[in-house]
Parts: C-alpha cells; sequence; structure tokens
C-alpha cells in the first residue's frame, strides 16, 4: 500500500527514517509560518489580514506538499517562496500600488503556465539541459546558501554598514543557544544517530526554555478563516503592461529556484541515474505548478519547493511519505500553531547550517582541472550565497559556463549544447532588462 501511494519500498526505506525526516524537513521550514504573515502584515491596512494568511500559508503549504507526496512521490516540502513574498508586497503592491488582488492574479496566471510548461516538459528539458559541472555546483552553492541563512536565524551573522556582515559578539541567550545547537546537532551527525538533526532541535529548543529563549502562551488556538482573501482575482488589467512584467517576475524566479532546488536535493540523496538526469522531475515540477495555482486560490503569493528539504534528505527521507510526514505537521500546524511557532530560529538555525555542511561534498563531482568548468561553477558557487538568489546563481554561471566554453576554441564551443545556448540568450537578455528597467523597485528581487 505505502509503495503504491508513496513509491516506499520496505526493502529500501525505513518507515521510522521516513518520519523522523518529514518531521526534521516541517521543523527547518516552520519559520515560515512566522515569517510569510509576518511580511504580508504590511498589507494589512489594504484588507488582507494577516491572520488569513498565517492560514492560507499553511494550507498551500500542506496542498502543495501533498501533491508531491502523492503524485510525484518525493521527500520535498513545498511553502510560499522567500524573496518572492517580499516581490509580492513590496514590488508589486507597495512599491507598484497595485492592489493585493492584482498580485493573487499574476500568481495565478504563473501557476497556469507553470502547469503548461509543465505538461510539455519543458521545465524539464531545462533541468536536464543544465551542465553537470553546473548541477554540482548548484548543490554547493546551496549549502552555502543554507548555512548562511542558518547562521542569520542564530543571530551568528548580523548586518554591518562597512562590510554588509560581520560577526556577533556572543553575549545573547539566543547566539548562546544557537552555537549549543550546532554543537548539540554535529555530535548527533557525527555519531550517525537516527533522526540525529531532529533530536538536535528538539533538544535545543528545551534547553532554550530555562534560557528564556523557547517560550509559549499556549497549546492550541483556532485557525483564523481565509474568507476575505480566497478566490480575490482581479482580471479588469490581466492585459496591461505591469501585468505581464509581473508575471514574467515571478515566473522566471520561480523556474530557476525550483530547477537549482530540485537538482541540489536530488543529486545530494542520489537521486539520479548514469547520465545525471533526475527520474520523475517532471511530476515534482508539476507538483510544484499546482502548488502555485492552488495557492493563489486561496490568498497566497508563489508557492515553491523548499530548499530545506534538504534536512530531510540528509536525515534519510527518499520517498513521498517524507513529504507526506511534512504535509501532516503543516495541517496540524493549523490548530498547533503557539507549540510549533515556539521552536525559536536558534534551534532549527544550526540543523540548516549541519545541512549546509553536508551539501559541498557536491564538489568533488567538478572537474576543477579544467577551467572551463571549473571557473562556471565557481561562479555558481560563490553567487548563490552572495547574491541570495539561487535563480541568479544558476543564470550567471550558465552564461559564464558558454563564454569559457568560447574562450576554449573548437572543443569547447562544441560542448555548448543548442538548450544552453538558448538559456545563455535568454539570460543575457533577463540582465539586461534589469539593468535598463525604470521602475527599479522591481531591480532587488
Amino acid at each position: 500500500m505505502l509503495q503504491k501511494l508513496f513509491g516506499f519500498d520496505p526493502a529500501q526505506h525505513s518507515l521510522r527514517t521516513e518520519i523522523f525526516a518529514g518531521i526534521t524537513t516541517f521543523f527547518t521550514m516552520a519559520y515560515i509560518l512566522a515569517v510569510n504573515p509576518g511580511i504580508f502584515s504590511a498589507l494589512e491596512p489594504q484588507g488582507m489580514p494577516t491572520g488569513a494568511v498565517f492560514t492560507a500559508t499553511i494550507l498551500a503549504s500542506a496542498i502543495g506538499t501533498l501533491v508531491m507526496a502523492f503524485y510525484a512521490k518525493k521527500p520535498f516540502g513545498l511553502a510560499p517562496g522567500m524573496g518572492i513574498n517580499a516581490f509580492f508586497v513590496f514590488g508589486v503592491c507597495l512599491g507598484m500600488g497595485h492592489t493585493w488582488q492584482f498580485a493573487l492574479t499574476a500568481v495565478f496566471i504563473e501557476g497556469i503556465i507553470f502547469i503548461l510548461l509543465s505538461l510539455f516538459k519543458i521545465r524539464e528539458m531545462i533541468a536536464h539541459a543544465i551542465p553537470d559541472s553546473i548541477k554540482s555546483a548548484i548543490g554547493a552553492g546551496i549549502g552555502l546558501f543554507i548555512a548562511f541563512i542558518g547562521l542569520q536565524h542564530c543571530g551568528i551573522i548580523i548586518a554591518n554598514e562597512s562590510t554588509l556582515v560581520t560577526l556577533t559578539t556572543f553575549n545573547s541567550p539566543t547566539v548562546i543557544l544557537s552555537i549549543i545547537g550546532i554543537i548539540i546537532c554535529g555530535l548527533m551527525t557525527v555519531r550517525g544517530i537516527p533522526g540525529g538533526l531532529l533530536w538536535g532541535i528538539l533538544l535545543t529548543a528545551l534547553i532554550g526554555i530555562p534560557m528564556g529563549v523557547t517560550q509559549w502562551e499556549k497549546l492550541v488556538s483556532t485557525p483564523p478563516s481565509i474568507g476575505p482573501i480566497f478566490m480575490q482575482f482581479q482580471w479588469r488589467e490581466i492585459l496591461s503592461w505591469d501585468m505581464l512584467i509581473v508575471v514574467f517576475t515571478f515566473l522566471f524566479i520561480d523556474i530557476f529556484d525550483t530547477i537549482g532546488t530540485v537538482i541540489a536535493v536530488c543529486m545530494k540523496a542520489k537521486m539520479v541515474d548514469k547520465d545525471g538526469k533526475i527520474e520523475g522531475i517532471g511530476r515534482m515540477m508539476m507538483a510544484d505548478a499546482i502548488a502555485t495555482t492552488a495557492g493563489a486560490c486561496l490568498g497566497a503569493s508563489t508557492t515553491t519547493t523548499y530548499v530545506e528539504s534538504a534536512a530531510g534528505v540528509t536525515v534519510g527521507g527518499r520517498t513521498g511519505l517524507t513529504a507526506f510526514v511534512v504535509a501532516v505537521c503543516f495541517l496540524l500546524a493549523l490548530f498547533f500553531g503557539p507549540l510549533f511557532l515556539a521552536i525559536p530560529a536558534a534551534a532549527t538555525g544550526p540543523a540548516l547550517i549541519i545541512v549546509g555542511v553536508m551539501m559541498i561534498s557536491n564538489t568533488a563531482n567538478i572537474n576543477w582541472e579544467d577551467h572551463s568548468e571549473a571557473i562556471p561553477a565557481f561562479v555558481t558557487i560563490l553567487l548563490t550565497p552572495l547574491s541570495y538568489s539561487i535563480s541568479d546563481g544558476i543564470m550567471l554561471g550558465v552564461i559564464m559556463y558558454v563564454l569559457m566554453k568560447l574562450a576554449k576554441g573548437k572543443t569547447g564551443i562544441r560542448q555548448i549544447t543548442p538548450t544552453v545556448w538558448v538559456l545563455f540568450v535568454i539570460f543575457i537578455l533577463r540582465y539586461v532588462q534589469k539593468s535598463f528597467r525604470k521602475n527599479s523597485h522591481l531591480v532587488a528581487i
């Protein structure tokens, strides 16, 4: 039964491991339950209730992850994407002056386009066309990105006007608890304890109680209604130039964020064939597209595959059962929000740092002696965390790949596939568009 539903094979997979993996992924993703409503609180004066956004965030995450579990049968969690949610609020609504209904309509249109692209296997074709060295670099770059996010959540790396970022002083309970969490998660990993990252998160959260970092006021609460934002679309401007720009921006970011995440996590889990192709990637892309469309109907910004899924894969999750557990946790969070939100970032951040360490191993697959492979790979690894964007890391890596192969001469040019040439031109045009775009508030994403 489990094999038919989730692709779970008792001869190859462990029920306990899949459950641990799902819970681990959920806890590393759970910050979205607090962060997303916080970002959308800026739209409350326009009639978009923060409570409704909280419920929509959970429902969109659960629906998308259930599609991933039953249809794609892969261990990925989905939720409204970070970065693109900020573009929704601060770019489209507050920057361009559009209503949140306009922005939700753009997300819905994007989702429909995604479904069509997935049906015709265009997204799958793009994913398979990315050179192997860039694929390995994407995993390593995302590993650094995850670790960087973890360090920020822990309060260990903070903003600095002179150097952009700097190391914090180790005198706050949050930072001290984070360091304790890193040590605990590291020890659990080194000892090979099953579900070590999950136990590390929970143990760190418990230690945080007497330190005053972990705290909650109540156990359960009634979820707010999504009525005010459900199916709130605005069709009168769907043929406007602004709608075209917004849909294209949503589409572009989501395509390459999702492709990067899927490639990186699948390679880490060794879910690739001998030719480096990812089995079932078409179904994963379709699950992502359905999640975005359904999320827009519920009142959520673009729903995407989460890179934090790597935490569950690191624990050992390999099937849709892991995703099913993630979805169940999200649904439970509807009623146990105060409990789940009590897990502090100081407890989940250390797990992300350890996952980042593990994903760096992808660099072993890069031919560092061939500079036409090494330079593009390094650009991808470096710029993914520094640009705070998976899509920019991929795009700049592919651009550099073509340039380095051209520099190599005839031998290198023969290695550039037609699809990569097309991507190269599209990516160049993308950056030209960003450079000369009059509406500067769109450039940040």
